[in-house]
């Protein structure tokens, strides 16, 4: 037997004797790190924090065994925990630089890695360092803030105010397929007083407010905050990240708030924010970000401090709700915040429905193909309809005949298609279950049934 086995069965003999030694959980689950035996240093690790909680060196070493496991969510929900606190350690920037540099996030992983170099100069990879050019972008660094924004030079002024298209949808609820607890959220906070003001205005209610939408990629946030404005006959801006940030500082604001100025004088608006993070994102996570600036300008924005949001109907939609300052969930911001589940099964037969509507069908059971089609999010059924139409032209294109989609056709593409949502919900579970502060994500346990 090796002598590192003698070593580690020492440590557990021990450990038998003395269970509640943290010390000796620590040594034990550092020996199994290091000698590349990760799911064993995970279970020494979440033994030792069951004994002390929130020891930070525990939680950074379990994150570490995940890390190794290519287990990322988990390691990623441990990770942020601990840079939110007040000191956080420059191993936990290091390894979430090393996770987002995995997730393809370089940015933001070359900013988190200078955090780290910056608290403890030792922590240093410098094949980390080569991978995100950090190198290279140091030479630079004094002209640049953190987010590779540049101060404008002397003499150049800033381009113009973007002028932002103001859509006017013409879909509504009708084409929405389910969704109805959220849509009844909707029509109390949004539709009804518009259409019914003098009843709101009697409560004291006023027109507008915010809503955000959180849930799996693909399950309908912006198709419905676009029916949302065509049910009202509403104005419709869509906003994207690149239609706010601006590499010059200061221009960033001047554009969110130029957007906001542009649906004051066309409302009744519906301002929808997709990957509303982006804009938003925790500014515990910025401590020398000139992303600040912006997060307090969005957040004077939706209070009206300037300008009266009268009739102004803010929607947003994000796949991390996590990654939100928690300064937008305040009452009076976005004061909704709905959870998009996945469409159940009826829902997803009408989905299927209106999807095949126009397209040549005969005699589809759109409940047996409903069933078929457990966790599919609404983007995973357009997948399937999109399969079992290339199954029918290539058919078409052999025989020289138009074949209607039948049920089977579309049972059979489902068998072709993974649903998209269960990462989503590998990654939500860790969060709902180890970083739930208030019960912001009960729904997301209600609905795993947890």
């Amino acid at each position: 037997m090796p002598p590192s086995d003698d070593a580690i069965n020492a440590l557990r003999e021990a450990l038998r004797h003395s269970p509640d030694n943290v010390p000796l959980h620590k040594h034990l689950a550092e020996s199994l790190l290091k000698l590349g035996r990760f799911d064993e240093a995970e279970a020494a690790y979440r033994t030792a924090l069951g004994v002390v909680p929130h020891q930070v060196d525990l939680k950074l070493g379990l994150a570490n065994a995940y890390y190794q496991q290519s287990k990322n969510s988990p390691a990623l929900v441990v990770v942020e925990d601990l840079i939110k606190q007040s000191d956080p350690p420059a191993g936990a920037y290091l390894l979430h630089a090393k996770l987002l540099a995995r997730a393809g996030e370089s940015q933001r992983a070359a900013h988190q890695y200078r955090e780290a170099i910056g608290i403890d100069p030792d922590v240093a990879d410098p094949e980390l360092a080569r991978e995100l050019g950090v190198d290279r972008a140091s030479q630079s660094f004094d002209t640049a803030d953190e987010e590779g924004r540049y101060r404008e030079p002397a003499g150049e002024l800033p381009p113009g105010s973007p002028e932002f298209d103001i859509e006017r949808p013409k879909v509504t609820f009708d084409e929405v397929g389910g969704m109805e607890p959220v849509k009844e959220e909707i029509r109390m906070k949004i539709i009804l007083p518009l259409e019914q003001p003098e009843l709101f205005k009697a409560y004291g209610k006023t027109v507008g407010g915010g809503i955000l939408m959180y849930g799996p990629p693909g399950c309908g946030k912006t198709f419905l905050a676009r029916a949302t404005a065509g049910q009202v006959k509403a104005g419709f801006v869509a906003i994207g990240i690149s239609d706010v940030l601006d590499m010059w500082i200061g221009n960033s604001e001047k554009n969110l708030h130029e957007l906001f100025q542009q649906a004051r004088r066309n409302r009744p608006c519906v301002l929808f924010f997709d990957e509303v993070d982006a804009l938003g994102a925790s500014r515990a996570d910025m401590r020398h970000s000139g992303g600040r600036h912006l997060i307090n300008q969005f957040l004077s924005e939706l209070d009206g401090v300037e300008h009266s949001n009268e009739g102004l109907l803010i929607l947003a939609a994000t796949n991390a709700p996590w990654h939100l300052d928690n300064a937008f969930r305040r009452p009076g911001r976005f004061d909704r915040i709905l959870f998009v589940p996945p469409p159940d099964r009826e829902a997803r037969a009408s989905i299927l429905q209106l999807m095949l509507a126009g397209k040549p069908a005969d005699g589809v059971d759109f409940d047996a193909v409903a069933k078929k089609t457990d966790h599919f999010s609404g983007a995973d059924l357009k997948a399937v309809v999109d399969v079992a139409v290339e199954a029918k032209l290539r058919d078409a294109m052999k025989s020289g005949k138009l074949e209607p989609l039948r049920t089977k056709d579309l049972v059979a593409a489902a068998g072709n298609v993974k649903p998209s949502t269960r990462e989503w919900f590998a990654t939500a579970r860790n969060y709902a279950l180890y970083s739930n502060q208030g019960g912001v994500y009960d729904d997301i346990l209600k609905h795993l049934k947890m």
